[in-house]
């Protein structure tokens, strides 16, 4: 009998001890997490899609609903839109602020599940709103809780993977991203058929969250990457009972110190700047010292830094590139429940199951695009002796994505509601569409991840504020150009957009390593 107390206590006692563990706001990282392994990684990176997927998910989701909402609140037309405007406008700023916090504080987990919280109460909140004003400021709200994944969940992917694995693992990323608001509809659909209406989109997201929530605190550790520390090179080590790794030029004469006690947490192998030996070194806390052995002051918080990025050409022009797609992906998602209703006669649930093929367009681009990126980048890699450049990411496969299929799902999905064309052809339009613009979102949002090292996150999150500016003002104007021109040159205007980022993208793959070196890159 006093055995098995014994035993219940040592196992209360270490589930008290794990949960104590994963409640911390910032855990140590004792281990390089570009070491762990492959199986880890993979379910991080789905659980970071995860993350990511609530943005485009929870944007999407009622708006098969959105006349009945207009209906029920009594609401004006332009005040439903503004709650899918003002989300999307939103999703564009907020990632700013989480990418300033997770850089400055060295987290992503906890604000992963802080962001899940948010996105929690917001849901139930929206649930049970009867004025439309009030449903517009939940949602504003609901917004900035889904859009951590979308500028954290980039430095994530970069904390754990180097720039000629990343392309894989951004397909799998965007994956998430873009197939959020493609499931969301469909799902929305069938929702709004039961009895609580369009309210139930929001009881649905509500469990979504609590879903991602447990799935990241029981089982996504926490994975930022101090760069500093694990792609130093030392000219000497030392392996006293208190050592020091120091790293720098010999012709600045700047140095950082790095202060390791033998109590530490982690044991890693680092190569020597002298020969091909290598030392292992016992690391437990990184001081930032100068030369006189002063501790560095740390830089003040500032949450809007990132936008800062923006005066870099090499981060604004793909930026407008990534803008370009999403924005007019996320405005025929905006208009196809429309258009489907008033030219097929479609109720919600038939609508929701026409954003399948988009489904599949998004699942083959993202495993397409995500396979021949690392591919083609190891291959420039060769090619050029060994060395390499941050525009070798620009692969082959975007040109063809870029200009050929995504212009051309955009022409045949308006030209075929134009015209009253067959069903099938405009649902198979927009899968073409988004199979071209998962590729080519993709691959420029690893492109400026590889150009910002260890500032993924805050490179995503400028972007991003490009690429939801774009999905605001596309889908606030899609409606009435489709009203004065028709769903044929509005998707040609769109197709033409496409063309414009493509260009922007060709000028960077041939002067890119140029405009790097001019903004001192």
């Amino acid at each position: 009998m006093q055995k098995d107390e014994q035993q219940l206590n040592i196992k209360t006692f270490s589930i008290k001890k794990f949960l104590k563990k994963r409640c911390l706001i910032s855990p140590p990282v004792v281990s390089d997490p570009r070491l762990l392994p492959d199986r880890m990684k993979n379910g991080i990176v789905a659980c970071v899609a995860l993350v990511a997927c609530t943005a485009g998910f929870s944007s999407t989701i009622y708006f098969p609903g959105l006349p009945y909402v207009t209906k029920e609140l009594n609401a004006p037309p332009i005040a439903t839109t503004l709650t899918a405007s003002l989300f999307v406008f939103f999703m564009g700023t907020a990632p700013v602020i989480w990418a300033s916090l997770s850089e400055y504080y060295h987290i992503r987990r906890f604000l992963f599940l802080v962001a899940m919280v948010i996105f929690m109460a917001t849901s139930i909140g929206a649930a049970f709103v009867h004025n439309i004003w009030v449903l517009v400021a939940v949602r504003c709200i609901q917004s900035i809780g889904v859009s951590s994944g979308q500028s954290v969940g980039a430095g994530c992917i970069a904390d754990l993977y180097p720039v000629e694995e990343r392309g894989a693992a951004f397909g799998k990323y965007m994956f998430g991203v873009i197939f959020g608001p493609l499931l969301g509809p469909i799902i929305g659909g069938l929702l709004i058929m039961s009895p609580l209406g369009w309210r139930a989109t929001f009881c649905f997201c509500f469990a979504f969250g609590v879903f991602i929530f447990l799935i990241t605190f029981f089982f996504t550790p926490e994975t930022y990457r101090n760069d500093a520390l694990y792609d130093m090179q030392l000219p000497t080590t030392t392996s006293n009972e208190k050592d020091a790794a120091i790293s720098g030029s010999s012709e600045s004469s700047t140095y950082t110190i790095t202060s390791v006690d033998n109590d530490a947490l982690s044991q890693r192998s680092v190569s020597t700047a002298i020969g091909d030996t290598k030392s292992v070194i016992v690391m437990k806390k990184e001081t930032e010292m100068n030369v006189n052995g002063e501790q560095l002051s740390r830089k003040k918080f500032n949450p809007f830094a990132p936008f800062a990025l923006l005066r870099h050409p090499f981060i604004f022009m793909p930026s407008i590139t990534a803008g370009l797609f999403f924005g007019a992906m996320f405005a025929t998602e905006a208009i196809l429940p429309a258009a489907f209703r008033d030219t097929y006669g479609l109720n919600s649930w038939q609508t929701g199951l026409c954003y399948l093929g988009a489904g599949i367009g998004n699942l083959s681009g993202a495993f397409v695009g995500g396979r021949l990126s690392d591919r083609l980048l190891l291959r420039s890699r060769r090619l050029r002796g060994g060395t390499s450049k941050a525009e070798d990411r620009l692969t082959a496969n975007i040109w063809v994505a870029g200009f050929i299929f995504s212009p051309l799902g955009n022409l045949i999905f308006g030209w075929a509601v134009e015209h009253k064309l067959s069903l099938w052809g405009a649902i198979v339009g927009f899968g073409v569409q988004c199979f071209g613009n998962v590729q080519v979102m993709t691959t420029v949002t690893a492109y400026i991840v590889d150009c910002m090292p260890g500032r993924g996150a805050s490179a995503t999150a400028a972007a991003n504020f490009i690429r939801f500016g774009f999905a605001c003002i596309l889908s606030l104007i899609a409606t009435p150009m489709i009203a004065n021109l028709g769903s044929g040159w509005t998707s040609t205007l769109f197709a033409c957009l496409s063309w414009v980022g493509m260009l922007i993208a060709l000028i960077l793959k041939i002067w890119g390593e140029s405009i790097r070196g001019w903004s001192g890159y």
